[in-house]
């Protein structure tokens, strides 16, 4: 298993893929400068953002910077293909605001799995990646079974980091349960647990875990915002959550943690980012951001001072775990 350290904060850059509305090449520049001018040397990138155009802009401002100073990963089991129905139509089903002319196709393949890094590898123009993510194996509509699709992508990821093209591998999910599947696979040094164990909720502590924790996989926590609703201190019922709207036990559940972090005067997106670090298996918070100085203020909530007694209190009041 990989040995890999991983930095506190990273940035996600599914932003700069156009994720919700469009930025030019020079905000998505100006966002990236700002990560780096603030200390965030781990930026994960995925095919998926913006039909590789994360990708591109994440790789040509890298390829400004000396390579051993930064790590980067990107995602692989979609291959992006050219799109025979394309009639000049953004890509807003997937919410990126970029021509739809090319389409993703899973592939779980070895062939596949190759194919994604090779692309990617065109696309970013660096070098090497240091980590790979298998990106969402359990929504692809094929006919194997979740299990297979992850025996045949891991195993093909392995070699890839037995002969040293890749430091550590992993699988980002959404459910818990393939994300359990991947920890009891023995294969995976990472998992990228994108909104499962968040401030708000936590179904990743039933099992994925405590899985982690026997099995010696780390965790990159993402979504850790749920899409938005403990973005900022006062959250709304019209917030964005999951991609849809807020149940109502979370929502009053959000409330009542924000009336925690005012009589504490900790921000709510600062307690969002530290919390699920105080569990060892934590190894990093990735954290998207669509203007520079979203990107600023994420670093510093991220670096808040919070003290022990705010914890406790929330945990006194049932309002996380204890």
């Amino acid at each position: 298993m990989s040995e890999l350290e991983l930095p506190r904060i990273g940035y996600g850059a599914a932003n700069v893929g156009n994720l919700y509305r469009a930025l030019s090449d020079e905000q998505a520049w100006e966002i990236l400068q700002a990560a780096w001018d603030a200390g965030v040397r781990y930026f994960d990138t995925a095919p998926h953002y913006g039909l590789g155009l994360s990708e591109k802009r994440l790789g040509a401002f890298l390829q400004s910077k000396p390579r051993d100073q930064f790590t980067v990963s990107t995602k692989v089991g979609r291959l992006l293909r050219p799109n025979p129905d394309f009639a000049g139509e953004l890509d807003e089903a997937n919410d990126f605001a970029v021509p739809a002319d090319l389409r993703r196709e899973f592939d779980f393949s070895a062939a596949g799995i190759r194919a994604s890094v090779e692309e990617s590898l065109e696309r970013t123009g660096l070098d090497r990646f240091d980590v790979l993510y298998l990106h969402d194996p359990e929504r692809a509509d094929v006919p194997q079974p979740l299990e297979e699709r992850l025996d045949s992508a891991l195993t093909a990821m392995a070699e890839l980091r037995d002969t040293g093209s890749v430091r550590a591998i992993g699988v980002g999910s959404m459910t818990t349960n393939a994300l359990l599947e991947s920890a009891q696979s023995g294969q995976v040094d990472l998992l990228m647990v994108a909104g499962r164990y968040t401030l708000a909720e936590q179904p990743a502590l039933a099992e994925v875990i405590p899985a982690c924790r026997e099995r010696g996989v780390g965790i990159v926590n993402a979504s850790v915002f749920n899409s938005g609703l403990l973005a900022k201190d006062a959250p709304s019922a019209d917030a964005r959550y999951e991609y849809g709207g807020v149940p109502a036990d979370v929502l009053e559940r959000v409330t009542a943690i924000a009336g925690v972090c005012r009589d504490f005067d900790v921000p709510l997106p600062a307690a969002a980012l530290q919390y699920t670090l105080r569990e060892p298996v934590v190894r990093s918070v990735v954290v998207g951001a669509s203007r520079a100085a979203q990107m600023r203020q994420n670093v510093e909530r991220m670096n808040l001072a919070i003290p022990e007694e705010f914890w406790i209190e929330l945990a006194t009041r049932e309002l996380i775990p204890a």
